[in-house]
């Protein structure tokens, strides 16, 4: 926007200078040929009497004399005629485009106009001029005079009409960076403050002091308080959940115990349904875990530090070895010696448990294979977690990281559809990013990137 605005101001500006400066030094021009031209066609009118005087008296010594003296002095090529083809007096060099001129002083007119005289010609002005007495008309005087000292004035006038206008949009260039910069202040800092919150810092807010229209300032004024109520609801909304999550453990853990002491005065028939209600206890315990997993990690309070990752995921590989091989399940991982991230504690440890936990779930028993591998790519750490289970469609791996999503073909699978969103949001206020692709030839990938430290 500062680019087009820039551009649309510059243009404005270019247009106005060009249209004062080309008139003006086409104006110059102009007046420079007519002064040429009246200076030069009273030369030729003196010399025109000279002329009559000599054809009448047969005596033409006075007029080559004033000829030659004026050739002399201006540099001109002059030449007179008796009529129109007798040459009196020939010009010291040949005089061109003389036609239309001439043809003019032979029907006894003078010459009224000249081309118009720039700095790349033309090199000569020829006026032409009867003469004769009354309508009678005995030859012609034809000057052919160099423009030079013309072209010269022209082109200082023109150079000097150049800088001006240089200098004045070089000036409005200046100028117009400088009002853009501060009509567009407000719209920067939105645009940063936008951005901010996109990322998930809530507290970032516009400047509502500084340079600026006066308009921007107050949509600033009124976008901060929409990113207050915005992030008060927000609070709001996580407290509730964490507080609804956390109250509600202790009814659920009496709940479960009593429903444990039922057990032994329960008949054979209502077995059954015993063992499915404690599963579904089971299942709304973990909902609440991971509500409250959740909730602590929107809350924000962990700080990013220097973190070995393969300090951190070794002990948590090493567990679900454990976890895998008695699910019949082969967990692979590749580490190296040692890699540095910049992350709050325990971020690429809980995400890994997350994603090789759903890996296990979906990956078939029999001879099934995981695979955990942490490198270096540029400036990041990526930790890439594959199996070979039946994988996510295109449109199910963009919605997989929504909260309780579950896949319809999976509804058979425990889980509350969080892990992946309590992931996603870890990654983030890790700042990173969390990824899902398909493996070949099937399969999920799930794939963190978290920044190095910067020696």
């Amino acid at each position: 926007m500062r680019r087009r605005m820039l551009i649309t101001y510059l243009t404005l500006i270019g247009g106005l200078v060009l249209a004062l400066a080309i008139p003006l030094g086409l104006a110059y021009a102009q007046k420079r040929t007519s002064e040429l031209l009246l200076d030069r066609r009273a030369d030729a009118t003196r010399l025109a009497e000279l002329t009559d005087q000599a054809v009448r008296e047969g005596d033409d010594s006075l007029l080559a004399a004033e000829v030659q003296r004026y050739s002399t002095l201006y540099g001109a090529a002059v030449e007179v005629r008796n009529g129109a083809k007798t040459v009196m007096i020939p010009p010291d060099e040949p005089i061109t485009n003389e036609g239309p001129a001439l043809r003019r002083a032979l029907a006894g007119r003078t010459t009224e106009k000249l081309p118009l005289i720039t700095p790349f010609g033309p090199r000569h002005a020829v006026v032409a001029e009867p003469a004769g007495r009354d309508a009678q008309v005995v030859g012609t005087v034809l000057i052919s005079a160099p423009t030079d000292d013309a072209r010269r004035d022209i082109a200082l006038i023109w150079l000097a009409l150049a800088f001006g206008a240089l200098a004045v949009f070089t000036l409005a260039i200046v100028v117009a960076r400088r009002l853009t910069r501060w009509a567009l202040r407000p719209v920067a800092e939105l645009d940063a403050a936008t951005e901010a919150i996109a990322a998930g810092r809530m507290t970032a807010r516009a400047a509502v002091t500084g340079p600026g229209p006066s308009e921007l300032r107050r949509l600033e004024e009124r976008f901060n308080a929409m990113a207050d109520a915005v992030a008060a609801a927000l609070d709001k909304q996580r407290a509730f959940v964490a507080d609804a999550s956390h109250e509600l453990r202790t009814p659920l853990a009496v709940l479960s115990l009593r429903l444990e002491n039922l057990h032994p005065h329960l008949t054979d028939s209502g077995a059954g349904e015993h063992e499915r209600a404690m599963e579904e206890m089971d299942r709304l315990g973990a909902l609440l875990e991971d509500l409250l997993a959740l909730a602590r990690v929107e809350a924000g309070t962990s700080v990013a530090e220097p973190v070995d990752l393969v300090e951190e995921l070794k002990p948590r590989l090493s567990a679900w070895e454990e976890v895998a091989g008695a699910a019949g399940i082969e967990l692979r991982s590749e580490l190296p010696g040692a890699l540095i991230a910049t992350c709050p504690p325990d971020t690429a440890g809980r995400i890994a448990d997350i994603a090789i936990d759903n890996a296990i779930k979906f990956t078939s028993s029999s001879g099934g294979v995981v695979r955990v591998e942490l490198s270096e790519d540029a400036d990041e750490a990526v930790l890439r977690v594959a199996d070979d289970g039946p994988g996510l469609e295109a449109d199910e791996l963009e919605a997989a990281r929504n909260r309780f999503w579950r896949s319809a073909r999976h509804g058979n699978v425990e889980g509350s559809g969080l892990g992946l969103a309590i992931a996603d949001e870890l990654a983030r206020t890790g700042g990173g990013t969390l990824a899902l692709a398909a493996a070949e030839p099937h399969g999920l990938v799930v794939e963190l990137r978290l920044p190095l430290v910067q020696p």
